[in-house]
């Protein structure tokens, strides 16, 4: 008798063994499964005495095999060696599927409805339809990966598409990464942690001094960025180190096509999550830069210097934060000083923001609910010639509602007192409701 008779006989005999039930019990699961195991001693014994004349042995059916083709069937249906096969196919399918192809797209997308209504002069309450983000990642081989940010904005005369991010990175160890692009400069902690996409806030709007369009601090940066961990055991330090160009003419955008001037921006940021105190993060910033408030003879009204004079200044941004991200409770502190050096007369100005927030996700509803509190400080002095000239003092009261996992309706009331010495119809108190609905797909 050859080895294939053998097998095909005892799994027959098993099976009709199991067959002449009615219905299985527990017990007669547990003869199955002693047959199944004899019939895999056998496999085996038959498996040696073939290898001693040179036959190839056939698979060996075990009884772990067995075990997980009983748990695909229902019960009372001990499983076939095809159907063990059958299930083995498919977590070869599915391990296959899972294989990182180069390139390999992936985009997740952001957006957002927006509603306000303010007592702020020459502005009308209404719907706007707020940023579509569209995030591109994909990995080129195992080292290298590419990432993309895009908006879609609209605007009274219709729609700009905005390239945010557009990086390629070399991952060479834990310690050391190198990218290339544009990208959100690393100063303090809101601009690179939460990017285009409002769901990713817990508020509706980004602080004054971190605002996409806002001068005070620059939010884009185009060149290059080494970034990694830095030995230092329980403390998990790390790095951002970045040169680039710095600002543009119109000074709340980066150089994309190029510097306005010879001289490089330089940004360096250093920071560290305890591991001990999970959520726990702080770190300070340094930023450094050469400004030439020249007026375009192109563009006569650019969105530049406040003082168009012609003159160089050195720029020195310093920022610190301190945040704890556990949502129960959550807690962001920034402050950032703005110093600006005249090159000739050496003349200096300091412009100082801050913005503190506290939120807390309440144990009741599922967790989703998160009321929040803001207060945010700016003060620039009259004699500022690079920002505008604003003093700001607003306090924010806000809910998060997630209506699911992917999507959040939020509610603030705003309290603001500005002074603007170029806008004087801004001064004064503001006081507005503003509505949101954020969602990611």
């Amino acid at each position: 008798m050859n080895r294939q008779l053998l097998v095909i006989l005892l799994s027959f005999l098993a099976a009709s063994s199991a067959w002449g039930r009615s219905s299985l019990a527990d017990d007669q699961a547990e003869q199955v499964k002693a047959l199944l195991e004899r019939v895999a001693q056998l496999e085996k014994r038959l498996g040696e005495v073939e290898a001693k004349q040179g036959v190839s042995p056939a698979p060996i059916l075990t009884a772990a095999d067995a075990s997980i083709a009983q748990k695909s069937e229902p019960r009372g249906a001990p499983a076939s060696p095809a159907q063990v096969h059958d299930h083995t196919a498919q977590e070869q399918t599915v391990a296959q599927q899972a294989e990182v192809h180069y390139p390999s797209l992936q985009i997740r997308g952001f957006g957002d409805v927006d509603f306000s209504a303010t007592d702020e002069p020459k502005t009308t309450s209404g719907f706007n339809l707020g940023q579509l983000d569209l995030h591109l990642a994909s990995p080129l081989s195992r080292k290298i990966t590419y990432f993309g940010e895009m908006t879609f904005n609209a605007h009274p005369n219709g729609y700009t598409v905005e390239v945010e991010r557009n990086i390629i990175r070399y991952d060479y160890n834990d310690y050391f990464k190198l990218s290339f692009g544009r990208y959100h400069t690393p100063i303090g902690y809101w601009n690179t942690a939460f990017h285009h996409g409002a769901w990713l806030q817990t508020t509706i709007d980004r602080p004054e001094i971190v605002k996409f369009g806002g001068t005070f601090t620059p939010v884009h940066f185009v060149g290059f960025l080494a970034e990694g961990n830095i030995p230092s055991g329980g403390a998990g330090l790390s790095y951002n180190v970045g040169l680039g160009n710095g600002r543009g003419e119109i000074i709340s955008r980066p150089g994309d096509a190029g510097d306005v001037n010879n001289n490089r921006a330089w940004v360096a940021n250093i920071f560290a999550r305890p591991v001990k105190l999970y959520g726990l993060e702080l770190g300070a910033s340094v930023y450094r830069d050469k400004i030439n408030c020249q007026n375009n003879p192109i563009v006569p009204v650019v969105p530049g210097c406040r003082l168009t004079n012609g003159k160089d200044y050195r720029e020195w941004i310093t920022s610190a934060f301190v945040v704890w991200t556990k949502g129960a409770p959550e807690f962001l502190a920034e402050f950032v000083n703005v110093n600006h050096r005249q090159v000739l007369t050496d003349r200096a100005t300091n412009s100082q923001g801050l913005y503190a927030q506290f939120a807390y996700r309440l144990p009741w509803f599922e967790n989703t609910l998160k009321p929040y509190y803001r207060f945010e400080y700016i003060h620039t002095p009259p004699s500022e010639a690079v920002l505008a000239n604003l003093d700001l003092v607003e306090s924010i009261v806000g809910l998060r509602y997630d209506i699911s996992n992917y999507a959040a309706f939020k509610s603030e009331y705003r309290h603001a007192s500005r002074n603007a010495l170029q806008t004087p119809a801004f001064n004064g108190t503001i006081n507005g409701l503003f509505l949101q609905t954020s969602f990611t797909f």
